[in-house]
């Protein structure tokens, strides 16, 4: 039976749960937001010695960080160059050396806190699906091999053999890269942050950010953080209208679908090395396995009201990849959002003395969000601008106009695309 109901969750059995903030309390810095860039700023920021609050409206992992494909990737959507083109030769290939070292950051992270987070690190595969998918992975590679980076190119029987299907020819191999249980990752930060000494609050939605002197107070419904600085970690889900941070992106939606467990010579050809993998198409497919063999496939748009397109959506791509797997009971099914700019770029954001912010992460949150945690929690300590991978940008000059209009016709526009692929009408 197919259940509404994120799977990463299911596979994971010891989880904290943290009490709603009902009380005044100070801190060093507090924290907006327990989602990866959250709770990697606060982990860093207590083993430097801080006091640290950290606020979740829901519970950790309910947002986008529980929500997650759990691709490790390495990178940004936009190839190297075209982020010179951006940014600038200087802060594009800054932002390209650290985004490239996130995965290493995310996998020492693991390691070093003893999180189980069901991970893989044998790398992930960009799959072309027809020539110009083939040219763009050229282009990447080449890109990324000039600048030392090791990738590799993936044709014939070898393609074949890592993809687990014969209907791709050509596919970047990024030997960076890994995959992890998002929730488990998610909900281990926590854990690792709270013996750290950070304080959790889960159920605590922030109503105000007030200048107090010279700190700040955080208020939520039954209580308050004052504090010398705050960091504002909820992108994607950023709620209430006392901050123009949700006004400098627009909202994205993923739909993932997974099949019960899956056994057998058939099954175990499919990403035989536990690669994670993306193709090349406009409203491109994610897939990948989980720790129990299940088959999971993703791609960009919402279920909710159009199930009968993703559910056909789903078996065509399953059975246009691989074949062989005949008809597949599908298991679980959810959608998550993602916080988008036009060009694909992330933003960072100092809206006042104290105060920071990070966006618009564009569906690279495991990686991005654990390094700009870091980087945010170094930057807090020193002011030292050169700790971040970008420069800030000013929030009145980086708002997306027609934002929620911009969403909607994105959404209808991919739901039609995803009629187009199941009515053959679009390959």
């Amino acid at each position: 039976m197919l259940k509404n109901k994120v799977l990463w969750s299911t596979l994971v059995g010891d989880v904290s749960h943290f009490s709603t903030l009902q009380s005044d309390v100070i801190a060093d810095v507090c924290i907006i937001g327990g989602g990866f860039t959250g709770l990697s700023s606060a982990i860093h920021l207590a083993e430097a010695g801080y006091r640290v609050v950290l606020l979740e409206s829901l519970t950790i992992g309910s947002g986008g960080s529980g929500r997650n494909v759990g691709l490790v990737n390495a990178g940004t959507w936009a190839q190297p160059d075209e982020l010179n083109k951006y940014l600038g030769e200087k802060v594009g290939e800054k932002l390209t050396k650290a985004l490239g070292q996130a995965p290493q950051l995310v996998f020492d992270t693991i390691d070093r806190l003893g999180i189980q987070a069901q991970d893989t690190r044998t790398g992930n595969l960009h799959m072309a699906h027809n020539a110009e998918g083939e040219r763009d992975v050229d282009q990447r590679y080449a890109q990324l091999s000039r600048r030392g980076v090791n990738v590799e190119v993936l044709t014939g029987t070898k393609c074949h053999e890592y993809c687990g299907t014969t209907s791709i020819q050509k596919a970047l191999l990024d030997k960076r890269a890994g995959t992890l249980n998002p929730y488990a990752y998610v909900t281990g930060l926590a854990q690792a942050a709270q013996r750290l000494g950070v304080e959790i609050y889960e159920n605590s939605v922030v109503d105000a950010v007030i200048k107090t002197g010279h700190q700040w107070c955080v208020k939520t419904t039954q209580g308050s953080v004052t504090a010398d600085k705050v960091v504002l970690a909820t992108n994607a889900y950023t709620q209430g209208e006392w901050t123009e941070i949700l006004k400098t992106i627009y909202f994205v939606k993923y739909y993932q679908i997974a099949s019960e467990p899956l056994t057998g010579e058939i099954a175990n050809k499919i990403l035989p090395y536990k690669n994670g993998s993306w193709d090349t198409r406009l409203a491109l497919s994610s897939i990948r396995r989980d720790k129990d063999g299940r088959l999971l496939l993703g791609t960009v748009g919402s279920h909710e009201g159009k199930e009968s397109i993703y559910h056909a959506w789903a078996d065509l791509m399953a059975k246009k990849y691989f074949p062989d797997l005949g008809k597949l009971n599908w298991q679980y099914q959810w959608t998550g959002q993602f916080g988008f700019t036009t060009d694909h770029i992330m933003r960072i954001f100092e809206p006042a003395p104290g105060i920071v912010a990070a966006t618009a992460y564009n569906g690279r949150g495991i990686t991005t969000g654990t390094l700009m945690g870091q980087a945010f929690a170094q930057y807090l300590q020193d002011d030292d601008r050169e700790k971040l991978p970008l420069p800030f940008n000013e929030i009145e000059q980086s708002k997306v106009s027609y934002r929620n209009a911009r969403a909607m016709f994105y959404d209808c526009g991919i739901a039609l695309y995803h009629a187009g692929q199941c009515l053959k009408i679009i390959p």
